[in-house]
């Protein structure tokens, strides 16, 4: 059993390289509402219009009962219990991903998946959530999640509805584990969910914490300013590895240091935009005017996300007054 788990980090990390920075986090251009989400690895068809081949997907164990699966979509957190598995994010909606994730979850275990937690919306994290649930898991999400669903239409398929919706916390146990989830805010979206294991210390909140530079789905409920406050409430967690929703290209996930260091930059990144609002930058220049060269974030492209205007009017609006953006109904 172990040889079959002896897919490396070291080999994740290559296969990330080589596509996970081309993996959104950023919404399709013009991504107002319904139109906005990730990109996937692959969008379900080819250039002919047949099913598409699954992105490799490989697996690897970080702690005790505890597996990592990377590809085809945000990272999948795979937790091993006597009773049944844990599931942590879905990856891209269509049966080849699914497929895919169960051929890597069945080489840890034959148990049957009995809870999923999903941390937001976007389809390469939420895609297959009618697959878990027909196979008659719990899928857990919080109720923003399930209300973005409704008008959230991205090319690949609508994803499934959770069948378990809460507002700031929910826990539950399997097989001596407890599982706790948590909602502080508003960040990546309206809708974020952070999936936590105090007794391994770890912690997975999707795409509020990433490997990658990040981004704000506001047609969606996300915020600037608001995520600041997530982040804090994840810091009051005890743990010391923390699987962000989009790795690296040379770690798949971070240490408590890294998280602290990504909470910087954050707060960083908020401080000089807010500065540059308060000088008078104008909306179309402020991008270019925040300084993030020491950060390593490059969010001024001209036809980024950031640069979009369902993205930097809300951002623009937030540093000028100070105040979180209003949540869309």
């Amino acid at each position: 059993m172990m040889r079959r788990l002896s897919f490396t980090l070291t080999f994740a990390a290559a296969a990330m390289a080589a596509g996970m920075l081309l993996l959104a986090q950023a919404p399709p251009q013009g991504g107002g509402k319904g139109k906005g989400g990730d990109k996937a690895d692959g969008k379900g068809k080819d250039a002919k219009g047949g099913a598409a081949q699954a992105a490799v997907q490989t697996i690897s164990q970080l702690k005790p009962g505890l597996f990592l699966v990377v590809g085809a979509g945000g990272n999948t957190s795979v937790r091993v219990t006597k009773d049944g598995l844990i599931v942590g994010d879905t990856k891209n909606l269509g049966d080849p991903f699914y497929n895919g994730l169960m051929d890597q979850i069945k080489t840890v275990s034959a148990l049957p998946v009995k809870w999923v937690v999903v941390t937001h919306h976007h389809q390469d994290h939420s895609g297959n959530i009618k697959k878990f649930t027909d196979a008659g898991a719990q899928v857990v999400a919080h109720a923003n999640l399930k209300k973005n669903l409704v008008t959230y239409a991205p090319q690949q398929g609508k994803p499934g509805d959770p069948t378990v919706t809460y507002d700031k916390k929910y826990s539950f146990k399997l097989g001596g584990v407890k599982a706790e989830v948590y909602h502080y805010g508003r960040a990546h979206t309206g809708g974020d969910s952070c999936l936590y294991y105090g007794d391994l210390k770890v912690v997975q909140c999707g795409d509020v914490v990433v490997g990658i530079a990040p981004n704000i789905d506001y047609p969606f409920g996300g915020s600037g300013l608001e995520w600041l406050k997530v982040l804090n409430g994840i810091a009051k967690l005890n743990f010391d590895t923390l699987i962000p929703g989009h790795s690296a290209p040379n770690a798949t996930t971070m240490t408590r240091a890294d998280f602290d260091a990504y909470k910087k930059k954050w707060e960083t990144f908020i401080a000089r935009a807010q500065e540059e609002a308060k000088k008078g930058t104008p909306k179309d220049k402020l991008m270019a005017a925040i300084k993030t060269d020491d950060i390593g974030w490059n969010l001024a492209q001209p036809n980024g996300v950031w640069m979009q205007p369902a993205r930097l009017d809300p951002f623009f609006e937030e540093m000028s007054t100070g105040k979180v953006a209003a949540m869309k109904p």
